[in-house]
């Protein structure tokens, strides 16, 4: 059990992170504590803010508890789970069909009562021992047909689960034929779930899938003077009504998100904003690539966690436009939002100060709730990601030198060109420049090791054993990770925020969002209830028992 801190410096000083790697690395046999080394990482920045090579994007040992999902959750429940028209169909066995229900909290809003909404529906073949033996396509077109007499949707999404593919279930093909049958879009995802290493997989598949069916469908102008599109928010706990909010306010016409609160409709005319946004980098840098080399769309990294990071990507898309009416609105919706934030900042921060957090989070979570912890004088000790390749950690300056290894040529690679009609680049190459000169960076992404501090330990792909030995070391006041590891480190002693979906709390992006976590975190760090969860015999180790033959 871990007991309550007094002096949180003193105790993190104390431990030395070579030493706590070498004990870790030692639990495992010889050949897995060498790859395990690769991935525990002591960061070392330097002065040009390079940062040690990081083992990252490499298949979990098995044996090892991990925290990582498979393809076909990264495919479905990530990208594809927060659209609300698209019917979401998992073609395999109930069990994976359960994924297709909502489990990750998205939240969405109908426009009006014909605004079709099917996030609350589980879909699936429901595949059967017979339908592994003799195939399931059969039972796939019917389930197809049944969905539409009774939805009548725009489009329908197959999303294959391992069994599928190793049966050999050609969804594509089923696809192609339903959609000429019943006269809506139907595509269909080869994302079984052994494909890759981990969910990131389904996130490149998913972005592949949604470029080729969808992007580009609709051509018609999107009225907004500022038009962009926000790629990697999926509105857990009502995050992008936040961010929609604030744009709002700020004059920003937002075109689509990829993809929370989305539809069918927004991502086919997607192709019409004129800059699209990133906000979790490895779930969908690719459709961002994708439609700057098709479409001329630029794309910039942005950060909407944390009220400094808010605002700071407010003004990066203002200075983009270069628009001086669009620069003093963003300005002055800063200005009114900061009023409460910095209020409830200080607030907070008076009780929480000096006290140190852990972040091993899917996506950007890990790096980017950094901000927030730092706002209010919380250190984080030690952070990793689930599903990170090297880019996501020492930041995109080291692609060239990324080595193609054989899961990622499991994924298909779209060869993008031009489009001839409608290529047309927001920015003229002098205004680029202009811009560049400035400072202002397109493309980027300077990744979590070069924002976090020497000396702090990074894990990728952290394992519960792993887990629990930084708690006994560090004795964080508080552990951010998934609903996987939720209970065993509260059986720690140890708060633990799950910001996978937020338990039941959220939005807790842009200024508002800030406020929320803040209090959330006062709340969790500063109760007394963590201090009352030692047994009996852990609090009166004096006590003695017998058996009643005795």
């Amino acid at each position: 059990m871990v007991a309550n801190k007094t002096n949180p410096a003193t105790e993190i000083d104390s431990v030395d992170p070579n030493e706590l790697k070498a004990e870790l690395v030692a639990k495992y046999p010889t050949k897995v504590g060498r790859k395990r080394a690769k991935q525990i990482v002591i960061n070392r920045v330097d002065e040009c803010g390079e940062v040690p090579e990081m083992g990252a994007n490499a298949r979990t040992i098995p044996g090892i508890i991990t925290q990582r999902g498979c393809s076909y959750a990264g495919c479905k429940g990530v990208v594809l789970g927060p659209t609300r028209d698209i019917i979401n169909l998992t073609h395999g066995p109930i069990g994976c069909g359960f994924y297709s229900w909502l489990t990750r909290r998205n939240q969405t809003r109908p426009d009006g009562p014909e605004d079709a909404n099917f996030m609350t529906y589980c879909f699936s073949t429901d595949l059967q021992d017979e339908d592994i033996v003799f195939g399931g396509e059969k039972k796939l077109r019917q389930a197809i047909r049944e969905l539409y007499e009774n939805f009548k949707p725009k489009a329908i999404g197959i999303f294959s689960t391992c069994p599928v593919g190793l049966i050999g279930d050609d969804v594509h093909a089923v696809a192609r034929e339903m959609k000429e049958e019943l006269g809506i879009n139907i595509f269909g995802f080869s994302c079984e779930g052994y494909k890759g290493v981990s969910q990131s997989a389904g996130h490149h598949i998913a972005n592949n899938g949604l470029f080729n069916h969808v992007v580009g469908l609709d051509n018609t102008p999107k009225e907004g003077k500022f038009k962009i599109n926000l790629l990697g928010e999926y509105n857990i706990g009502g995050d992008a009504f936040e961010i929609e909010r604030i744009l709002e306010e700020a004059g920003i016409t937002l075109v689509t998100t990829f993809s929370g609160n989305s539809t069918y409709d927004k991502f086919a005319n997607s192709h019409m904003a004129d800059l699209n946004t990133v906000m979790c980098h490895r779930s969908i840098n690719y459709v961002a690539e994708m439609m700057e080399k098709k479409y001329g769309i630029p794309w910039i990294k942005v950060n909407f966690i944390g009220a400094a990071s808010t605002a700071k990507t407010l003004r990066k898309i203002a200075n983009y436009f270069e628009d001086e009416e669009l620069i003093e609105r963003v300005e002055k919706t800063i200005a009114e939002e900061m009023v409460e934030v910095e209020k409830v900042r200080l607030e907070v921060k008076s009780r929480c100060e000096g006290k140190t957090a852990m972040l091993f989070v899917g996506g950007s979570r890990a790096h980017h709730y950094q901000d927030l912890f730092a706002e209010i004088g919380m250190k984080t000790v030690a952070a990793g990601y689930e599903f990170a390749h090297r880019d996501d950690y020492e930041g995109r300056t080291v692609l060239p030198n990324i080595k193609v290894d054989a899961d990622s040529r499991n994924i298909e690679e779209l060869h993008v060109e031009p489009d001839p009609e409608r290529y047309s680049p927001r920015k003229s190459e002098e205004a680029l420049e202009r811009l560049k000169a400035k400072g202002f960076r397109f493309k980027d992404y300077d990744g979590m090791m070069p924002e976090m501090e020497s000396g702090t330990l990074i894990v990728d792909d952290i394992s519960q054993y792993e887990s629990e030995k930084l708690i006994e070391k560090y004795k964080p006041d508080i552990f951010c990770a998934g609903i996987k590891e939720k209970y065993a480190i509260q059986k720690k002693g140890v708060p633990m925020k799950q910001l996978h979906s937020y338990d039941s709390g959220g939005p807790y992006a842009g200024f508002k969002g800030a406020i929320n976590f803040w209090r959330e975190i006062d709340r969790m760090v500063n109760s007394k209830v963590w201090s009352y969860l030692k047994a009996p015999w852990q609090e009166s180790p004096e006590l003695t028992a017998t058996y009643a033959w005795e």
